[in-house]
């Protein structure tokens, strides 16, 4: 069966509402959204261009605490900013029923950004993380099946650096994302 987000559609915030409303990570979030530039013309063209459809719906689970929100959702933000699609953040604690949904790899993993159409059926997901970043995280989870294993934490760290490494410290990340956002939203 397919997925559907109908009942979600109208009950989110505005991605405004959810930036004023943070109290964790308020600043970097907005930090990284202040260093972000489109590196490719074409790109920001075509997320204008979006603005000549109007069958599309974004419903993104999320929750200020998560670092891979801050890094990652002020980039969809700022990809989505001028497309015309209406864009609506659902924060994780008060909509479990809808994460339970979208889990990644049995895990409640945000953000999630679902794509969606009128009628709330969804047409694809992006997330937690670009996809180079979270290869690292799929890796552990297969090495690591058992969350009681002596070594499961320290692993857990390992892989976490290596998730911030492969983050990077500048914004090139952030190019991925929009070229990632923009493959899902052209497969429609």
């Amino acid at each position: 069966m397919s997925k559907s987000i109908a009942d979600k559609l109208g009950k989110g915030i505005s991605p405004q509402q959810f930036i004023d409303g943070m109290t964790k990570n308020k600043e970097q979030f907005l930090d990284w959204s202040e260093k972000f530039v489109w590196s490719d013309e074409n790109d920001k063209e075509y997320f204008e261009s979006l603005n000549n459809r109007d069958d599309l719906r974004v419903l993104i689970l999320m929750a200020d605490w998560c670092g891979d929100v801050v890094r990652n959702i002020p980039v969809v933000f700022k990809a989505l900013e001028n497309s015309g699609v209406p864009t609506e953040v659902l924060i994780m604690e008060e909509h479990l029923d809808t994460m339970d949904q979208f889990l990644t790899m049995g895990g409640r993993s945000v953000p999630v950004v679902i794509i969606a159409d009128t009628g709330g059926a969804v047409l694809g997901q992006w997330g937690p993380r670009p996809t180079h970043v979270q290869e690292a995280m799929v890796a552990f989870k297969k090495e690591n099946p058992d969350r009681d294993a002596a070594d499961y934490q320290d692993n857990l760290a390992v892989t976490r650096q290596e998730i911030g490494r492969r983050y990077g410290e500048g914004t090139g990340y952030q190019s991925v994302i929009v070229k990632e956002l923009r493959t899902l939203l052209e497969s429609f």
